[in-house]
């Protein structure tokens, strides 16, 4: 569930105004009964979580007494996930939800906050509950539960309603002396200070107005990492995301913090970025064969209905899903043991480090706008080549074998990576070469896709030599995915011609 919500302060003080105001035409504001929420908030020493954004918590009398709550990209927008379980240590399962935040550290009782709440609900004229508004004297218990400090806050979180209803809402209590609408979770007002520290993971801050080489890469580290690290629990949740999978974000976090290593390597220490991207490219490979068995499930679905003049066998069909459906359950499997491994402790600990401070050599400290050209040209030329060699493009030729394309799309790839990683200092010039190389990689993409699909069909029939129908489905699968592969195949000239232009690309040269 993911919860928005807005903090506002206030004092003993104040009068809670009439919030009609705010409510739409032929809605109203129902008060509910005051309640006491008495909650146990858990987190390691140092506040790793607190300090990440991330709490977990027991609150008494809740049917789902156990919640974990995670940042998400919006101020106030929080993902929250509850569970039934007793007092005492929390729900395993939960736990494991943190677990790149905590990085393994012990969990225990960091702050018991009780809650006196008198809430409000804005009702729309057909009754739903639009916008929820909250009263809280919040009081912070000590250990023997004797109160020691405490303050009063206001909530308005969205239900069904829109976020221009949170705006008038709060402009009616900013109105009445509120103050505030930023957003502090209760517990971290409560812990005081130590909870308000910067986190572990160093987040991106964008780049000076002069930057070096260095800076570039320092930024590109954290924002591959704080990629990674927050689709982690969504990974281990296996959450839907609009239009993606946490198991492609998480994997490209992977591919993406490899290329900017490879790239920047004549930055970086090797004794340092090496290992790191041989962990890299471990979890890549574990994420990798989810992520291959998502995308053959998704492609068999579209490209066994691309023809509805042209019907395949529905049942065929559906026994390749079911064996794409076991091949899937077993990846995923693997990823939880991956995750819930001491190897990935160890490498979300480096990558902590990493976004902290890469180990860099000296040439890092020249400015960015004159190394980045020569780092970003590497990859160039193995992909369209120089003046003393060809690139992997030139030899490619239409009737090359499929592996020899994907090699080419690998090498496309991390040129494009390079490039993008540039682009926030080279600016436009880069950023026209990235659009285009994008274009190309989707057709690559397409091509890849297409070819390892008609692979995987026939020898998924191959399995079952008695089911004709599953043979002549497969079959007829697999001669639409080549027909996708030539129709790449005859594009990619054009889309590589244009591409390459002079215009884009003479800033390599």
């Amino acid at each position: 569930m993911v919860e928005e919500e807005r903090k506002y302060e206030v004092d003993d003080t104040f009068v809670l105004p009439d919030l009609s105001v705010a409510a739409p035409s032929g809605g109203e504001v129902r008060a509910r009964p005051p309640v006491t929420l008495v909650a146990t908030y858990f987190d390691t020493v140092d506040l790793r979580l607190a300090r990440a954004g991330v709490s977990l918590r027991r609150r008494e009398g809740d049917e789902l007494p156990w919640t974990v709550k995670l940042p998400t990209d919006l101020p106030g927008v929080r993902q929250e996930i509850s569970r039934p379980g007793p007092a005492g240590d929390p729900p395993a399962e939960l736990v494991t939800l943190v677990t790149v935040h905590s990085r393994g550290a012990a969990l225990a009782p960091a702050v018991v906050v009780r809650t006196e709440r008198h809430a409000y609900d804005v009702v729309g004229a057909d009754g739903d509950v639009l916008a929820e508004v909250v009263d809280d004297r919040v009081t912070t218990l000590a250990g023997d539960g004797s109160p020691r400090g405490g303050f009063r806050e206001l909530e308005v979180e969205r239900k069904a309603g829109g976020r221009a209803l949170l705006d008038r809402v709060g402009a009616v209590l900013r109105d009445a002396g509120a103050h505030g609408g930023s957003f502090v979770p209760k517990h971290v007002r409560a812990l005081g200070p130590a909870a308000e520290g910067e986190p572990d993971l160093v987040p991106p801050a964008g780049l000076p107005a002069d930057p070096t080489a260095g800076d570039v890469v320092t930024e590109a580290v954290r924002h591959g990492v704080r990629r990674l690290v927050e689709h982690d629990p969504l990974v281990r949740l296996r959450a839907p995301m609009p239009d993606d999978t946490p198991v492609h974000q998480m994997r490209v976090a992977c591919r993406r913090l490899r290329s900017d290593l490879r790239t920047f390597a004549p930055l970086l220490r090797p004794a340092w970025s090496r290992p790191l991207r041989d962990e890299l490219r471990w979890l890549g490979e574990v994420l990798g064969a989810a992520r291959d068995a998502e995308v053959l499930r998704d492609r068999l679905r579209r490209t066994a209905t691309a023809d509805p003049t042209s019907p395949l066998d529905r049942a065929a069909v559906d026994r390749l899903d079911a064996a794409l459906a076991e091949r899937q359950e077993r990846a995923l499997a693997a990823v939880d043991e991956a995750l819930h491994s001491l190897r990935y402790l160890a490498l979300v600990d480096s990558l902590v480090l990493a976004a902290r401070a890469p180990r860099l050599r000296s040439r890092a400290a020249e400015p960015a706008e004159r190394v980045l050209p020569r780092l970003v040209a590497k990859p160039w030329r193995r992909l369209a080549g120089g003046k003393k060699r060809p690139g992997e493009v030139a030899t490619l030729g239409p009737t090359d074998p499929d592996e020899r394309w994907h090699a080419v799309r690998k090498q496309g790839k991390q040129a494009r990576y390079a490039v993008d990683a540039a682009t926030p200092v080279l600016g436009r010039r880069a950023r026209r070469l990235g659009a285009a190389l994008s274009r190309v990689q989707k057709l690559l993409g397409e091509h890849q896709d297409a070819a390892v699909a008609a692979h995987t069909w026939l020898a998924l029939a191959a399995e079952h030599p008695t089911d004709h129908e599953l043979a002549v489905t497969a079959g007829r699968l697999a001669e639409r995915e080549r027909a996708s592969v030539r129709r790449v195949r005859a594009e990619f000239p054009a889309a590589w011609h244009r591409a390459t232009r002079r215009k884009r690309t003479r800033w390599l040269r």
